[in-house]
């Protein structure tokens, strides 16, 4: 009989592959200049578009608790890039205010994103649905994820990641969950496990990631924001029923069995792999192949300003 330590070892090397093999079959389509308003980053599968919020499953080992992530924002950078929820195939894209690209400010010693930061897919925070220990309405968001390993990832990438714990940010009264993951790949994920493990290994990322979110609107005028249980971090089996629970709110929007109407939310549920739901595209339709090629465009010229560095006096460094 082989040992625990040999078994473990030969699990590790099954997931590596797994989530090596998960992560080669999607590859992002770049479309427009990075930094202007008509950039998109669509996810493809075998070079066919996919929609990036219903295509690509949620789980991608579900025995072992391993997940999809998509990247949205890379470690470090300051675009503020998010799925598109209205837009057919909801490709990336930077979000727009009063018609201006944002980005989030370094507020000290913080420098854009402080990790890989994202959404899981086909999973959805229904803002008919009040929450009972948070009680605010979700914010109508795949779940954000933030992925806390080592390797800066890149706009559009599909990464196979553990869960380790769970925030909630109340953002001007919704319910808008941060998940703490890891990717399966990390040289630490083997000792990530729970979100003690990570006080344990990454001693001080919690509270930076707390910090983070509690002031990274100050620089553009907008007060703290404030998090529901006093700011703590829940543990993994809380967070992955959090996950599962968001998961069944999107099975029930794609079907259509949801209360939530799509046009009140502006959402769009096109997808090619769902065919017996209200929005399934089949990939031979024109629509599909209209989206425009990879361009590969050169980055646009930012302003900057962005590259300052605010200092918040509240900030506890």
């Amino acid at each position: 009989m082989s040992s625990a330590p040999a078994r473990l070892a030969q699990q590790l090397r099954l997931l590596s592959s797994t989530a090596k093999d998960m992560s080669a079959s999607y590859t992002p389509r770049y479309v427009g200049a990075p930094n202007t308003l008509e950039h998109r980053v669509f996810i493809e599968k075998n070079g066919h578009v996919v929609s990036s919020f219903h295509d690509i499953p949620l789980f991608a080992d579900q025995n072992n608790g391993i997940f999809n992530m998509i990247v949205e924002v890379p470690r470090w950078t300051n675009a503020k890039m998010e799925i598109s929820k209205e837009e057919k195939f909801n490709p990336i894209k930077q979000d727009i205010k009063k018609g201006r690209l944002r980005f989030v400010r370094n507020c000290f010693p913080h420098h854009g994103y402080i990790w890989n930061y994202g959404a899981f897919p086909q999973t959805w925070e229904d803002p008919s649905h009040t929450h009972a220990e948070t009680k605010a309405r979700g914010d109508n968001d795949p779940l954000d994820v933030c992925e806390i390993g080592e390797q800066v990832g890149y706009v559009g990438q599909v990464k196979q990641v553990k869960v380790l714990g769970i925030m909630a940010l109340l953002d001007e009264g919704e319910t808008d969950w941060k998940v703490l993951v890891v990717d399966v790949l990390d040289p630490l994920a083997p000792k990530l496990n729970d979100i003690e493990d990570v006080e344990r290994h990454l001693p001080g990322l919690i509270r930076a990631t707390s910090e983070w979110f509690r002031i990274y609107k100050i620089p553009d005028g907008k007060p703290e924001n404030v998090f529901a249980f006093s700011g703590e971090a829940k543990n993994k089996k809380y967070a992955t029923e959090i996950v599962h629970e968001c998961h069944e709110a999107w099975r029930r929007l794609i079907t259509g069995e949801s209360a939530a109407k799509t046009e009140s939310y502006d959402l769009s549920i096109a997808n090619v792999t769902l065919p017996n739901t209200p929005g399934y595209v089949n990939p031979s339709d024109p629509s599909v192949a209209s989206v425009p090629r990879d361009s590969r465009l050169p980055p646009a010229p930012i302003d900057p300003s962005i590259s300052k560095w605010f200092y918040i006096s509240s900030a506890q460094v």
